[in-house]
């Protein structure tokens, strides 16, 4: 097949797919399981076409589409927290108030990094049930440490019912620090549990 004709099939088909594949950069899972997403083919189209040296050939994403694509999975990570009880509640609130905080936060986490090095980051592999905080955490896939952590919490202060309050920590205290994203209500009974 002719170059120019693989090339854009590749970004026909990037257009075709865009937001609905959620990019996957666990490459040990990849290995695991036969198909690939469009993200795996682009990256296998790069490294095919590429005269780049190894260590160059490692990826590259620019702070926006780095962003971007950390939020689209944060926002699927959130939502399969939520469950099928808590997700239709507070979804909307959520996006409008939560998911913005949370790409300041994945924005700052950008900032830290030049652009060669974003590709290195990817987001963990699912959230906690049950009472578990974790929604998601971002990673740096070369030295598998967490780089910041994404948590949400029930509180239920005297006589004010239940509120989800989200958060985040970050690798820079060891994860000591707790940084507010802000809090939803939920009601004065007991919240089911996640994922539930």
């Amino acid at each position: 097949m002719p170059k120019w004709l693989r090339k854009s099939l590749v970004v026909m088909v990037t257009i075709l797919t865009f937001g609905l594949v959620t990019p996957s950069y666990d490459h040990a899972d990849a290995v695991k399981t036969p198909k690939k997403d469009i993200f795996d083919f682009l990256a296998d189209e790069n490294r095919n076409n590429s005269s780049l040296s190894e260590e160059e050939d490692v990826g590259y994403i620019s702070k926006d589409d780095f962003v971007k694509q950390m939020l689209i999975a944060a926002e699927a990570q959130s939502f399969t927290k939520f469950g099928t009880r808590i997700k239709p509640v507070i979804e909307n609130e959520f996006s409008e108030v939560i998911l913005p905080n949370i790409e300041k936060a994945i924005q700052n986490v950008a900032a830290q990094y030049p652009e060669e090095k974003l590709a290195c980051l990817t987001v963990s592999e699912g959230p906690g049930k049950g009472h578990s905080e974790k929604i998601f955490n971002i990673k740096n896939e070369k030295t598998n440490e967490d780089v910041i952590r994404f948590h949400v919490r029930r509180d239920q202060p005297p006589q004010q019912g239940y509120w989800f309050n989200f958060h985040y920590h970050t690798h820079h205290d060891q994860f000591q620090a707790h940084h507010d994203l802000g809090s939803i209500y939920w009601d004065k009974n007991t919240p089911p549990k996640w994922m539930s």
